[in-house]
């Protein structure tokens, strides 16, 4: 499954289901796809992902050795959704995902 977040201040973001929902979890959502946050909801959404990445990197996960890709962070991913997020609250726009 694939999870594409829009607004009207940015281009879309799609992310594989499972990164997105967690991502929902952590902006304080429940991982109902499809969904929105009204525009004065935003900036406590950017808010609290955020948080959740600042406090998930104190505590890094150990490296998986049978991978055969290096991991990639948390805030890696997230950093397109957290940018989307950021022109929603300059914008004051509303972000809906699907």
């Amino acid at each position: 499954m694939l999870v594409t977040f829009s607004t009207d201040a940015y281009a879309n973001i799609t992310m594989f289901g499972d990164v997105a929902l967690s991502m929902l979890k952590m902006m304080g959502h429940s991982a109902t796809v499809p969904g929105a946050i009204r525009a004065e909801d935003v900036p406590a959404a950017l808010a609290r992902l955020t948080a959740a990445i600042d406090a998930e990197q104190l505590s890094p996960l150990p490296p998986d050795k049978d991978a055969d890709e290096p991991a990639i962070s948390v805030a890696h991913r997230a950093l397109p959704l957290i940018n989307l997020l950021t022109a929603a609250v300059k914008s004051k726009s509303y972000v809906m995902w699907k």
